[in-house]
């Protein structure tokens, strides 16, 4: 089942930049080696805004999401693996995301095509936003991840100033809710099993 980019499954077009001077902190940043250490490990879906119906339906489906991003610094590729509650089950989803170092873009291919979306950081370095369509009104979207299911208001106000600056309202905030999350048992299935592959593989290199 696709999922909207802005839950980490990249399934949008690519936006362009906003360019009011006001919202220049809402452009992207070129990605640098330190900038995917910063989001390496796991993230929590808190809350994002869509225009777009069809994204805005997909996302009003969502009761919880979270996910891990694997960066590999050569290959400018991020693994995802993404687990989602929805309509009361867990789904999860991995796959791997392109990086555009210059443009501070990441993308997926999508039925063929190569889709983007804007990584921008906050001044807490413990959440950041994903921004869509910024420029295209009917279109646009706003996307909000944090270390911790539970945030701060301060870290929310970080959020609803972003809102403001590009138009989108607070009234409009579809906000996850991390008490319906199904997917904990899975995520201990998937560490229990990699323990085990990474301990096997240590014995066959120490027997080798």
């Amino acid at each position: 089942m696709a999922l909207p980019w802005a839950l980490a499954v990249l399934s949008l077009l690519p936006l362009l930049d906003a360019q009011d001077p006001a919202c220049a902190n809402m452009k992207p940043a070129a990605i640098t080696n330190a900038t995917l250490e910063r989001i390496s490990g796991k993230w929590f879906y808190i809350a994002s805004v869509f225009h777009h119906p069809k994204y805005n339906q997909s996302v009003g489906e969502i009761q919880a999401t979270f996910f891990y991003f694997t960066p590999n610094i050569t290959e400018d590729v991020i693994l995802l693996r993404q687990y989602t509650t929805m309509r009361g089950q867990c789904i999860y989803n991995s796959s791997y995301l392109g990086i555009q170092r210059e443009n501070g873009t990441l993308s997926k291919y999508v039925g063929g095509t190569q889709n983007f979306v804007n990584l921008l950081f906050t001044k807490d370095p413990t959440t950041y936003m994903f921004s869509f369509y910024l420029e295209d009104e009917p279109n646009q979207g706003l996307s909000f991840y944090a270390r911790k299911q539970e945030v701060t208001q301060e870290q929310l106000r970080e959020f609803h100033e972003a809102l403001k600056c590009v138009g989108l309202q607070e009234t409009e905030i579809l906000y996850a809710d991390g008490k319906k999350d199904l997917c904990g048992p899975l995520e201990k299935q998937h560490e229990e099993e990699r323990k085990k592959e990474n301990i096997g593989s240590q014995v066959d290199t120490e027997s080798g």
